[in-house]
């Protein structure tokens, strides 16, 4: 019973990114089929993701004020209530060895700015997929 319920809710997406308007293109591309929370700021991103109805997955910019979207993913990867949240960086960040540093640090994807809609909501449907999979059958 539990599973029904859980299936016909709408999973969570939280976006980070200190613009505005990227923001709105990403929940103009996401709000049909998601449940779409948003963040301008690495720590209230964290406050978030560390919420009892926790995101299933967070759309992450690096290049941010204060905190960068490298030191958020390091936050939430070490912290055991949100270390499985899979984290895509969106980003304007194309310098080399930056796609690198992001997944050695633990982003399950790396997707450019201008996004490609079709390509985000394919990327955001396989690691929601991968994520179901991890819970139900531990890691690869």
């Amino acid at each position: 019973m539990n599973d029904i319920c859980i299936s016909n809710e709408k999973p969570k997406i939280l976006i980070v990114d200190d613009v505005h308007e990227n923001l709105h293109t990403l929940l103009n591309i996401l709000r049909q089929n998601y449940a779409v929370m948003a963040a301008t700021s690495g720590e209230k991103a964290l406050e978030i993701a560390r919420r009892a109805s926790a995101p299933d997955l967070i759309l992450l910019d690096i290049k941010m004020p204060e905190m960068d979207g490298y030191q958020v993913l390091e936050y939430l990867r070490g912290d055991p209530a949100t270390a499985e949240i899979p984290v895509i960086f969106v980003t304007a960040a194309a310098e080399v060895g930056d796609d690198a540093k992001g997944m050695a640090l633990g982003a399950d994807d790396y997707l450019l700015k201008p996004v490609v809609p079709e390509l985000l909501l394919a990327r955001v449907r396989l690691h929601l997929e991968l994520a179901t999979y991890r819970k139900r059958y531990g890691r690869l």
